[in-house]
């Protein structure tokens, strides 16, 4: 089954279903047949998820399809995922999606020539003893290089802190059989200026890394954008802020700029964003908002 027809149009993003804490399985296993049965159509895991991570919330869901977003190429061997991958239960398998990428300089001490990485690492879960099917593997591409490999040796592309002009130029890339489901930030407040200084808290991880960065100075947006924490141009472009009708405004902004999937991912206040933190409330209220 294609991954469009597979995962549907509304995903839920969430670093807090990521946990090494044997005390959280529990809260997170309840949140994620929670989410199941709201009718999220995917569960993308993210933070840099192991497969042993991904396995207990697909263990947790009865439906919903479950991916990492992302899975670092530098941090977890090819052969181990296919292993992993290959151990799942047949029924589990099915609906789990690998999404990989390569991470940042910042964040990997090994980082070089990562489009050569990324092919070699497919190649890898090509040549193992049990294969990870293309058509259940997506990057996490940006620039043009690495959305046109997502289409020649995945199913797609799964790009992170994009805009919807970059959803139409990776479309026009991918062609038009190929998934593509971006990352959409929400902050569910309907203060603008309050809005947008949650949503500059939460970007000052992003803005240090040239990986980000370079991707939207080549959609236009310049270093002055940068500063400050994000002029209100760039942060009003990398999240949907507002009410319930301004997030399914920007949603649909993306699918018609090409998108087949949306992993949704909301942003809390600093007081309450952490990366353990399942945000429970605002998913409920986003499953009466979203076309589901």
């Amino acid at each position: 089954m294609a991954l469009t027809t597979h995962l549907g149009t509304i995903g839920l993003w969430s670093a807090g279903l990521r946990t090494d804490d044997p005390t959280r399985l529990g809260e997170i296993a309840d949140a994620a047949a929670e989410l199941d049965e709201l009718g999220y159509s995917a569960l993308w895991i993210g933070g840099n998820p192991s497969m042993a991570q991904a396995a207990h919330v697909l263990a947790a869901t009865d439906r919903v399809a479950v991916g990492t977003s992302i899975l670092s190429i530098w941090q977890h061997e090819a052969a181990d995922v296919a292993a992993q991958y290959a151990a799942l239960a047949p029924g589990l398998r099915e609906r789990f999606v690998l999404g990989l990428g390569v991470s940042h300089t910042a964040l990997a001490e090994q980082y070089a020539r990562p489009y050569s990485a990324m092919q070699a690492y497919l190649t890898a879960l090509d040549d193992a003893p049990v294969p990870l099917p293309a058509g259940q593997r997506v990057l996490a591409a940006l620039g043009p290089k690495m959305v046109r490999l997502a289409a020649e040796r995945a199913a797609g592309a799964i790009p992170y802190l994009v805009t919807a002009e970059h959803t139409a130029k990776a479309r026009e890339l991918l062609g038009p059989d190929a998934f593509l489901a971006p990352e959409v930030k929400v902050v569910l407040d309907t203060d603008p200026s309050r809005a947008r200084r949650t949503a500059r808290e939460f970007l000052a991880i992003y803005l240090p890394l040239p990986n980000y960065t370079n991707n939207l100075l080549r959609l236009g947006f310049t270093e002055e954008d940068f500063e400050d924490g994000g002029s209100d141009r760039l942060v009003d472009a990398l999240f949907a802020l507002g009410d319930d009708t301004a997030v399914r405004a920007r949603v649909n902004e993306f699918l018609a700029a090409g998108a087949d999937h949306l992993a949704v991912q909301v942003v809390l206040p600093h007081g309450r964003q952490q990366a353990r933190t399942l945000a429970r409330p605002e998913w409920r209220e986003l499953a009466q908002a979203l076309p589901l």
